[in-house]
């Protein structure tokens, strides 16, 4: 038995299943898989960059967010503007339920009601942090089977 193979194809085995996992939760929707379909072997790394960039990105303006509800309260307008920022890097990756929470937080500026929008920020934060550890996750295990080898066993 080829043992180093058993591996390759156990591990390749649960790449896929926690990205079912991950769809099948809500987590992202079909832009991801749009995004994997970009990667090729002059860019194996792509959607892991893109995550990267997104996550450095919207962390910077979740901070944004929470600074602007303690420094300007009342400016729904400055809120949703990025908010807005938020939603569509949000969108440019698949990030499904941080995208709904980002529509969540916008009715409540609409609507001019800050404890909404502060409640719908905490839900934002705790959803971009469970993304982002079952992403590293994902991007992990992909990192040990390899590109080749993943892009064989995932198109199937």
């Amino acid at each position: 038995m080829d043992y180093t193979k058993a591996f390759f194809f156990f591990v390749s085995l649960f790449c896929l299943l926690i990205h079912l996992v991950v769809f099948l939760q809500g987590y992202l929707d079909e832009q991801f898989n749009q995004l994997e379909e970009l990667q090729d072997e002059s860019s194996p790394n792509f959607v892991e960059e893109v995550a990267a960039l997104f996550f450095k990105d919207s962390s910077r303006l979740l901070t944004n967010i929470e600074q602007a509800i303690d420094k300007y309260p009342q400016d729904f307008y400055r809120l949703d503007s990025l908010m807005h920022q938020l939603k569509g890097s949000g969108s440019s990756i698949g990030a499904l339920r941080m995208k709904n929470e980002c529509s969540v937080f916008k009715a409540n500026c609409n609507d001019r009601n800050l404890e909404g929008c502060r409640r719908s920020l905490q839900k934002m934060k705790r959803e971009h942090a469970t993304l982002k550890q079952k992403l590293e996750s994902y991007f992990q295990l992909l990192r040990q089977v390899g590109p080749s080898e993943y892009a064989v066993s995932s198109r199937k």
